[in-house]
């Protein structure tokens, strides 16, 4: 069975749009979202709770405790398995999530480069010396494309990066695969609204966010371990909600640095995703997605 990719920038409404395709065609969804990989991480990143997926079973969500380090290697192994399991029971694999390197990662079976422990070292030890800001714009005078597509609080695919550049000579980029024929002929489609109009929907699930209990979600966290975690920790609005608790605030504040930080996030997906010459782009406010997305995916040949 030929997967399907719905792919995008965070809020435009994937999953729904994956839910109403899954029913209609049989399908199985293989979540291609880093921080919906971890359990407990379920208000922060809008992980559907079971009750509202319709039966349709999901892959890849709550597979990592908060201190686990998220892998887009591991990611890619263990995503490739479920997507092939699901095609061998006559399902259809849906793919769908605004993880970056993740889809491509899976979309292009990436191959990456060998990682050196000291090299590695000393790009930790440059990011607890000089902070993550800092070592984000270091990464940029050598690499200025990596930066970009990198979160400026990400510091471990910051030092990645620099590691990936120093044992290369090339930029991070160049380790990325061609984009050609996605692997097992997957339909791409990509979700976006105008961006006015993204920015309220972004404005109003950050408000649901936090009336819902994001800060109390991370405080509950916090007691398995969030600040020890390498990756988890680092998720938009966590960090915030961390810097303000740490800060000595009951965390409200941190509501709108977390739209600010997902808003200037949406404007990465966008660039990285746009290169993409296989995406067949949808209008989130478009009544007639399914269908449309049904008819993209039978054309793939």
């Amino acid at each position: 069975m030929r997967p399907l990719a719905i792919i995008g920038p965070t809020g435009t409404g994937k999953s729904a749009l994956a839910l109403d395709v899954a029913e209609r065609v049989g399908g199985e969804i293989v979540n291609a979202d880093a921080m919906q990989l971890y359990r407990g991480m379920d208000i922060g990143t809008a992980k559907l709770p079971v009750a509202q997926r319709r039966g349709i079973p999901h892959h890849q969500l709550d597979v990592l405790d908060v201190t686990e380090t998220a892998s887009v290697a591991r990611y890619q192994a263990d995503a490739a398995s479920d997507v092939e399991a699901i095609a061998a029971r006559g399902a259809v694999p849906i793919i769908v999530g605004g993880s970056m390197m993740y889809v491509q990662a899976l979309l292009d079976d990436w191959a990456f480069p060998a990682t050196d422990p000291a090299v590695r070292a000393k790009w930790e030890h440059r990011l607890a010396e000089v902070g993550v800001a800092t070592l984000h714009g270091e990464l940029a005078a050598v690499d200025p494309d990596a930066a970009a597509s990198i979160l400026p609080t990400d510091g471990r695919r910051i030092v990645r990066a620099l590691e990936v550049v120093e044992l290369t000579g090339l930029p991070f980029a160049a380790s990325a695969p061609t984009i050609g024929a996605p692997r097992w002929d997957t339909s791409i489609v990509g979700l976006d609204w105008e961006t006015t109009v993204l920015d309220e929907r972004l404005a109003q699930r950050t408000d649901t966010m936090f009336a819902e209990g994001l800060v109390e979600e991370v405080r509950a966290l916090l007691r398995r371990g969030l600040r020890e975690g390498v990756t988890a920790a680092r998720a938009l609005g966590y960090a915030q909600v961390l810097a303000d608790l740490d800060a000595g605030g009951d965390g409200s504040a941190a509501r709108e640095p977390t739209f600010v930080g997902t808003r200037r996030y949406v404007r990465r997906q966008r660039s990285w995703f746009r290169r993409d010459h296989r995406v067949c782009w949808l209008d989130g406010a478009s009544p007639d997605n399914v269908d449309r997305t049904l008819r993209t995916w039978r054309a793939v040949s």
